[in-house]
């Protein structure tokens, strides 16, 4: 008799013999009880050490819809406004140009909103450094290259410090005219400093991970819990083996001395930590009898913001058959997704191959981790998918 738990099994099981991922974990909720968890290979190879329920992860992107989290936190007190300037809060970004073909940057056609950093149509990209990519991209991998020399030689820049540099690139192009993956999450974390007056993973800590009890989350690993650091695995092409990442991709930096606090990719936690983010969001902003956001804030965040002008660059793999808002993908279409999930699913993932699914429809999250740089929206991963929602009945 057919058991989804063993197709799960199967395929992250797949994945590891085949050498493409060290291990995997899975977590299934439904209903708001735990259906099914498991995990398989190594969160370290080379140690030999399992993947756990409380291996720790670095959450790369995923750290995204956290900061979406924050910043419509503070948009419902009414300490922020969507509508407002960045450099309202950052005055360097009073200064922004565009990248102009012809010559000198132009000034913008208008300042940079809140709104256009929450929907990635802010103009700021993120580094690039290969054949035929934006110019302004290649200049931002000039900045950061300089900027992960100075980390590597024991500069510690502020998160402030680090984005006002960001002020200094010029925008791909004028603010709102398209969708465009970049550093905008990384100046929402500044903003929110400036807001509040105090440090980005501070108030993380207060309004987020304190009141879920996400106790393993955050932007360091504390030395205790540095045997629960899962390792960072790429994939070497010419010996076509998996070998130990430990580079600076974009700053990231897990050390007690941390100062840039990346609202972009820096955040670090647990499958059991992230679940619970992910179900106060499922349930309307609450979880385990404490509300973290009001129902239709979290209703806002999960919609698709984009015009269809905007829309034409969002076209990776992992975003067809989606729209995007507040850093996150909304499914709207399942047949160009290659998916049979349900219209109005939302979430996101990371760098290193973390994904995340919340359903309302079927009141459900998924969560799918692994460490592997750049592997995200594999085969396997829509399997896992399939396999869930082909499940949700029988459970």
């Amino acid at each position: 008799m057919y058991d989804y738990r063993q197709a799960i099994d199967r395929i992250m099981r797949q994945e590891v013999d085949a050498g493409q991922i060290a291990g995997a974990g899975y977590l299934l909720i439904q209903g708001g009880k735990e259906r099914y968890f498991s995990t398989c290979g190594y969160a370290d190879r080379e140690r030999r050490t399992p993947i756990e329920r409380d291996t720790i992860f670095r959450l790369f992107s995923m750290t995204k819809p956290v900061t979406a989290a924050a910043v419509m936190l503070l948009v419902e007190r009414g300490e922020l406004d969507l509508r407002d300037t960045v450099g309202r809060y950052l005055p360097a970004f009073w200064k922004q140009t565009v990248w102009n073909p012809d010559g000198e940057p132009l000034p913008v056609e208008r300042a940079t909103t809140v709104y256009d950093l929450l929907n990635m149509t802010s103009g700021i990209p993120y580094p690039e450094n290969w054949e035929g990519c934006n110019p302004s991209g290649r200049l931002m991998d000039d900045l950061f290259r300089e900027l992960k020399g100075g980390l590597a030689d024991g500069q510690r820049l502020t998160t402030r410090e680090w984005v006002d540099r960001i002020a200094e690139v010029p925008l791909a192009f004028h603010p709102g005219e398209r969708w465009m993956y970049g550093l905008s999450a990384d100046v929402l974390g500044a903003v929110v400093e400036v807001v509040t007056g105090k440090r980005y993973g501070d108030f993380l800590r207060e309004e987020i991970f304190a009141p879920l009890g996400m106790v393993d989350t955050g932007f360091y690993v504390p030395e205790d819990k540095l045997g629960r650091f899962a390792q960072n695995y790429f994939w070497n092409g010419e010996k076509r083996a998996l070998e130990v990442y430990t580079d600076c991709n974009l700053g990231e930096y897990y050390g007690p001395d941390v100062s840039f606090e990346s609202g972009g990719a820096g955040l670090v936690s647990t499958m059991e930590d992230y679940s619970r983010f992910a179900q106060m969001l499922l349930q309307g902003g609450v979880y385990d009898g404490v509300r973290i956001l009001g129902e239709k804030t979290v209703q806002f965040m999960r919609q698709d913001r984009l015009s269809p002008k905007q829309k034409w660059a969002f076209c990776w793999d992992s975003n067809l058959g989606c729209g995007y808002g507040c850093l996150m993908r909304v499914l709207t279409d399942q047949g160009e997704a290659g998916t049979i999930g349900s219209l109005g699913e939302y979430g996101w993932d990371g760098w290193t191959g973390n994904y995340v699914t919340i359903d309302p429809a079927d009141d459900m999250v998924m969560l799918y981790f692994i460490q592997r740089c750049g592997y995200s929206s594999t085969s396997a991963l829509r399997k896992l998918r399939n396999v869930t929602y082909g499940a949700l009945e029988r459970l």
